[in-house]
């Protein structure tokens, strides 16, 4: 389980915990000989506490933006909370004519303008946000435009929850090109 899984089920561990305490108290209270004034309350908190939490989920739908920048492109991809459904998805490519600006900030604020629009009209309203790089044999370094589309998104008007960097890093991999000596230049 990834550690924003384990984060839902803690909260929704947490409101379990928070509903059954309410109910001991008020079964307490019945037996207590308080019955009328029991009754109604179960029946008040019952038609209350649904409506709260519905308006909770309302309010906050979150998601995660997976920026992918290279030395040759930038793409901005939101998916739901589970990685699984795609929301949106843009490159840097897209927005601008030359291969050699695909990488720049401005295309890269660019994409993420254009999935940040996209994911407004389906309601999400937080961000985790998911760097990654190149990684493995080549470049460990985000590209250029992760900054820029890092920035765009929160200037899109998303709450912005963690950052984190996800470039794949090889414990044990194949062999560097170059040779035994290197690249002779």
């Amino acid at each position: 389980m990834s550690e924003l899984e384990l984060e839902a089920e803690a909260i929704k561990a947490e409101k379990i915990e928070g509903i059954k305490a309410e109910a001991e108290k008020i079964k307490a209270e019945m037996q207590a000989g308080k019955k009328g004034e029991g009754k109604e309350k179960i029946k008040t908190e019952q038609k209350k506490q649904p409506k709260e939490e519905t308006a909770e989920k309302a309010k906050e739908k979150w998601g995660i933006a997976h920026i992918f920048s290279s030395y040759n492109n930038t793409i901005v991809h939101i998916t739901d909370l589970t990685g699984a459904e795609t929301v949106a998805l843009s490159s840097g490519g897209v927005h601008v004519n030359a291969d050699r600006y695909e990488s720049s900030p401005f295309a890269a604020m660019k994409a993420s303008n254009a999935v940040v629009e996209i994911a407004k009209t389906k309601g999400f309203t937080g961000l985790h946000i998911r760097v990654r790089a190149v990684g493995g044999v080549g470049s460990r370094v985000p590209g250029p435009g992760a900054q820029a589309a890092i920035r765009a998104l929160a200037r899109g008007g998303f709450r912005i929850g963690r950052i984190d960097d996800v470039t794949p890093i090889p414990h044990d991999t194949t062999r560097k090109k170059g040779g035994k000596r290197g690249r002779r230049v």
